[in-house]
């Protein structure tokens, strides 16, 4: 029976962050023969702040949740144990009664922790149509892609006038002929 690795949050004490992810990561390492323990991934969410100060921009990364740590992993009773156990782990984040409760994969991407790749079949100027949302049905052609942001920007006829109109790429497909 294949279970699916999922993120799960741990508390720990503020400050113990890279401690609790070392640690971790060396009991895995460690244990590397047990079937039982699959802990794949130790993350501490991050992002790059730049400040300006008297002597100029000052650039450093800083965590994005003080006092949490994202673990990807198969959740067995020895796996739980070992996390709980590491020096500077309060818990798991739970919702009620259970011992952890994983992360939604939109909670995952929306953290960044894990990137979905996107490939879009269409391009500026092509004429797709759009599948979801209130102007489903209705054609457009292209005028700007924003794959970071995962944005797309059409221009479609209503009413007899060219609108823009601001779309998720995967709400939108190319017209098939």
């Amino acid at each position: 029976m294949a279970e699916e690795a999922k993120w799960y949050v741990v508390h720990t004490y503020s400050g113990y962050e890279n401690t609790v992810k070392a640690t971790i990561e060396k009991t895995v390492e460690a244990r590397q023969q047990d079937e039982k323990i699959k802990i794949y991934q130790v993350s501490i969410p991050m992002e790059t702040v730049t400040e300006i100060t008297d002597n100029g921009p000052k650039t450093y990364d800083r965590k994005l949740f003080p006092g949490y740590v994202l673990v990807k992993m198969v959740m067995t009773d020895e796996a739980w144990y070992i996390i709980r156990n590491v020096r500077g782990v309060t818990g798991f984040i739970t919702s009620g009664s259970e011992k952890a409760t994983p992360l939604t994969e939109d909670e995952t991407y929306k953290l960044g922790v894990e990137k979905r790749e996107i490939v879009v079949g269409y391009d500026v100027g092509d004429t797709v149509t759009i599948v979801d949302g209130a102007l489903n049905g209705f054609n457009g052609v292209v005028d700007m892609l924003d794959i970071e942001k995962n944005k797309v920007r059409l221009t479609v006829s209503m009413f007899g006038r060219e609108t823009p109109v601001e779309l998720e790429l995967d709400q939108v497909e190319v017209v098939s002929e």
